[in-house]
């Protein structure tokens, strides 16, 4: 078998962090090579230096036999490798046709033929089964569909071997199915992928091999049929790891939660669903978005001490819902009652004000509104709460020094340094250190949206125990996730949307993933479950 890529000896550091430490990796042509390891490991800098995105300090690279001239991703492209990257590369005004010819435009009488290109993006689509309006503006797509687009137009540059860096965690379970069928009819193909990602079912299901990084190094290099989950966890973080199930009994409270979040909310895991009082209202919630009616009449309710999950393929308004809870989309219509005696519509509240309130927002998309890209991470952990710390003209940097250093020690964030600047922190390094800003506010409502996504096993399972601690302090909880297993394991109750509707209701211990799927297709909408998430 002839071999696609060829890594030797790649090392590469940013300062005093070593990100690769003399990597070899060897992928074969026609095969599925998974790339796994903790958040911070290197895989992706692996791969960016592969894609000509990063450069090695030292070692080789070789893709389908030849060495690039220069390090660059044209230089990369022109070899036949294209890279779909964890954050989104798309220029959002423009279309999806646009974006799919852009650098590869086709032209005529000098001007772009737009008409063609909307003949590509439909080729392309109908060949892999990705479909996606060539006409909409990708400033208005779901993240899903951004997904697509960004895979479209590698494979449309004629990729021979394709790198994907968590490309299914935006993806809904259907959408993850389709992939993965794509993928396995690529290399049956004659073609190559190599495959970032952290969901070891994943990596069974489609890869060939599978190599483990570690801390910049390469610790295994196995065949997937002769491995495990359970084996590929424990070389991932260097000891057992317990595998995710349905719903494991709830842990104790972690002690690190401030005192000050039990203090601020009443309820706690202990109370039955009907005994909680209700800390979020939404009664007839409606927004029009791109035209469309993104949510139509939501109403249910959110106890204090209860996580409520949203299921839903993405796209029919999951989205819309945090961003309007979270005070970052204007123009809804309804009600959103928030807190106890004091309570208050959040609708007519400025973000600032919602903050102050006691409201917490993890967004979905971390890198465009949960991190300023810029800013250090400890100037990123001071946002929404630089009164902490004194008057702006005269921060405290010593407490600022010590509120970062315990959010990276108690998330685990690597490297664990204040001055790095958040764009240089991994995909699942990111997103601790956004979940440690808004934890660690003493929140009595956390909206909360895809937590795990992009985040390695052993960082789910710390992620997982945080929010069942915040949950048992009495904090009500809006979780939204594309990924079942982590609703099943986490929530009180899951709700269903599908085209802005809420179109089903479960109680967790009665959840039935068969029936969840078929109301997130839009099938005929489940009774409510009892308790408080009725329809106020």
């Amino acid at each position: 078998m002839s071999v696609a890529v060829e890594l030797r000896g790649i090392c590469k550091a940013y300062g005093a962090l070593t990100a690769n430490r003399a990597v070899d990796l060897t992928v074969d042509v026609g095969t599925v090579h998974a790339i796994v390891g903790e958040n911070g490991a290197g895989k992706s800098t692996l791969m960016r230096i592969l894609a000509g995105v990063e450069v090695a300090d030292a070692g080789t690279v070789r893709i389908l036999g030849e060495s690039p001239a220069r390090p660059t991703a044209r230089e990369a492209i022109r070899l036949g490798l294209g890279m779909v990257h964890q954050h989104f590369m798309l220029v959002e005004p423009f279309t999806v046709a646009e974006n799919l010819v852009l650098g590869h435009e086709l032209l005529r009488a000098g001007l772009l033929d737009l008409a063609a290109a909307r003949k590509a993006v439909a080729d392309v689509s109908a060949a892999w089964g990705l479909e996606v309006p060539a006409d909409a503006r990708v400033e208005d797509l779901s993240v899903g569909e951004k997904q697509r687009v960004e895979i479209l137009r590698v494979l449309y540059q004629g990729a021979r071997v394709l790198v994907l860096d968590e490309p299914t965690a935006v993806l809904s379970p259907a959408e993850v199915t389709r992939l993965l069928a794509m993928l396995r009819r690529f290399a049956a193909s004659g073609r190559t992928v190599l495959i970032v990602t952290h969901k070891l079912d994943e990596v069974m299901a489609v890869a060939d091999r599978v190599t483990v990084l570690r801390r910049g190094e390469r610790v295994g290099d196995l065949v997937t049929m002769q491995t495990s989950p359970a084996e590929l966890a424990h070389l991932m973080v260097g000891r057992p790891v317990p595998m995710p199930g349905n719903r494991p009994d709830p842990p104790d409270a972690d002690p690190a939660i401030d005192e000050s979040i039990a203090g601020s909310a009443s309820g706690g895991s202990g109370a039955s669903a009907g005994a909680r009082p209700a800390i979020l209202t939404l009664d007839g919630l409606g927004l029009v978005a791109g035209g469309r009616s993104a949510l139509a009449g939501v109403s249910f309710k959110v106890g204090a001490g209860e996580i409520v999950g949203i299921a839903g393929v993405i796209g029919n308004g999951q989205s819309e819902l945090l961003d309007v809870l979270g005070g970052l989309r204007a123009g809804a219509t309804g009600t959103v009652q928030f807190g106890g005696s004091d309570r208050v519509n959040l609708l007519t509240l400025s973000v600032a004000e919602r903050i102050r309130a006691g409201v917490a927002h993890v967004p979905e998309d971390r890198a465009d509104r949960g991190l300023v890209a810029d800013f250090t991470v400890a100037e990123n952990l001071m946002l929404g709460k630089l009164r902490e710390f004194g008057p702006w003209y005269a921060l405290g940097r010593t407490a600022v020094r010590a509120h970062a250093d315990a959010v990276l020690e108690r998330f685990d964030v690597r490297p664990r340094d204040p001055e790095a600047q958040a764009s240089t922190l991994s995909g699942g390094n990111a997103q601790k250190v956004v979940l440690g800003r808004e934890i660690t506010r003493s929140p009595r409502l956390l909206l909360c949206g895809q937590p795990t996504r992009g985040v390695d096993i052993g960082a789910v399972e710390a992620i997982h125990a945080q929010l069942r601690a915040l949950r048992d302090a009495g904090v009500g909880i809006v979780l939204v996730s594309a990924e079942l297993t982590e609703l099943l394991a986490l929530c009180d109750r899951i709700l269903v949307m599908h085209r802005g509707r809420i179109t089903g209701e479960f109680l967790a211990g009665e959840a039935d993933l068969d029936r969840i799927g078929e109301l997130m297709l839009g099938a005929t909408a489940a009774p409510a479950a009892a308790g408080i998430g009725g329809p106020p």
